[in-house]
């Protein structure tokens, strides 16, 4: 099924969300502004679009949602004293986030879910397959997880979903996916899965498997259709695992790749503190004096 139709251009990241775990940092910030090292979080998923060769991305904003429109603009008075003040290294960091993609914006409106911020995207993305990015996982760059899905898709068609392995105790907190493989080397060596049901963040003991959805799709264009026709569910909201649920049963073509590699959690504070840590640990710059002060902090300093 390898063609031009199956190609993903687009990208949309849904943005609207209050960050209600993030309070009161978020009373007046958004919380994909909050600062991963010196980079706000939705900057690593914009450049991870656009390393993957997707330029165009829409966002699904709401209200209080400025600041991130203009982080992706221009900053032309800023950029006049960095000039002035030859510090060119600065002007380069602060230009570098307004030249990653051409970034459109469209309001959620009302807080009715995931399923409903990616229907919002319909008039935009056409009949165009896309790319769906959450902002709150980061994706390691080296491990190129979107750029294998866009090449399942373009090989196999229909809709790709991101699964991880995760410990049983917490797929409760995911949608969960039940699988069976794919036959040929081609599925077998990129780890993928072929999906024959989801289960929005099953109870005790009802999980199919242990593999969750990660913030990572690439949706053929039929899944508007069954959005708009998606009832409320879990938390009364639209929920995008309802739609590719019942894409799947109805027959049309799910697969997912399990991903093995580097995922760092933003979505709560303790998460978003492990994933700065690693993320510093691993800077050049910044890493050998972080990791050096870490190590003696916890061997002589940590709290007990």
């Amino acid at each position: 099924m390898s063609d031009e139709r199956n190609r993903v251009r687009k990208a949309v990241v849904p943005v609207a969300g209050l960050g209600t775990r993030f309070l009161p940092a978020t009373k007046a910030t958004p919380k994909e502004m909050l600062p991963v090292i010196d980079k706000p979080a939705i900057q690593y998923v914009i450049e991870e679009a656009s390393s993957s060769g997707i330029s165009d991305v829409l966002m699904i904003t709401g209200r209080n949602k400025r600041p991130v429109e203009d982080h992706f603009d221009r900053a032309y008075e800023l950029e006049d004293v960095l000039v002035e003040k030859g510090k060119l290294s600065a002007l380069e960091s602060v230009q570098a986030s307004s030249r990653l993609a051409d970034v459109h914006y469209v309001r959620q409106g009302q807080p009715l879910g995931l399923g409903h911020a990616v229907l919002c995207a319909k008039p935009h993305v056409g009949d165009q397959p896309f790319a769906v990015l959450l902002g709150d996982d980061l994706i390691d760059p080296r491990d190129r997880l979107l750029e294998v899905m866009m090449d399942v898709r373009q090989e196999l068609g229909g809709s790709v979903l991101a699964l991880m392995e995760v410990d049983p105790a917490q797929i409760h907190l995911y949608g969960c996916a039940s699988v069976q493989r794919v036959p040929g080397s081609w599925a077998e060596d990129r780890d993928v899965l072929e999906i024959l049901d989801l289960v929005e963040k099953p109870g005790i003991g009802a999980a199919p498997s242990n593999l969750a959805v990660i913030g990572r799709y690439v949706l053929d264009p039929e899944v508007f259709e069954v959005l708009q026709e998606t009832k409320p569910g879990r938390n009364g909201e639209i929920q995008l695992t309802d739609a590719l649920r019942v894409l799947a049963q109805r027959g049309s073509t799910v697969h997912g790749v399990v991903f093995s590699g580097r995922r760092y959690d933003t979505g709560n504070r303790e998460d978003y503190l492990r994933s700065i840590v690693q993320l510093a640990c691993e800077r050049p710059d910044i890493g050998p004096g972080f990791c050096a002060w870490l190590k003696e902090y916890v061997e002589n300093g940590l709290p007990g």
